[in-house]
């Protein structure tokens, strides 16, 4: 039984296998994309209940991808990132941003 569905969007395909294996462990159906781009078609397909997120991705970053799925779905997003100063916290969390974890991260705590 699925707790629902949590898109994960990151280029880093480590951190996709990663993040995976943790939440498919709690019982989530995870989704999984490689840039911001994909990341908006997805949302907007799937209608997932989490997106998890980082910023530094081809195509689209992360900042704006988050801007457009907020268009389109009402999720909560998640940013993962390496992007750790303040600064950058606070803009994501101006663009829509719901919580912020840096990397490296715990998985367990994620989940």
């Amino acid at each position: 039984m699925s707790n629902g569905t949590i898109l994960i969007a990151d280029d880093d395909r480590r951190i996709v296998k990663i993040v995976t294996l943790c939440l498919e462990q709690e019982g989530y159906k995870v989704v999984a994309a490689q840039d911001g781009e994909e990341a908006v078609r997805l949302a907007s397909a799937i209608k997932p209940d989490l997106v998890v997120m980082d910023i530094m991705m081809p195509k689209l970053d992360g900042l704006e991808a988050c801007q457009k799925i907020k268009m389109v779905v009402d999720v909560p997003i998640v940013i993962l990132s390496a992007k750790d100063d303040v600064v950058d916290k606070i803009v994501g969390f101006k663009m829509g941003v719901d919580d912020y974890q840096t990397k490296p991260f715990s998985p367990a705590e994620l989940a």
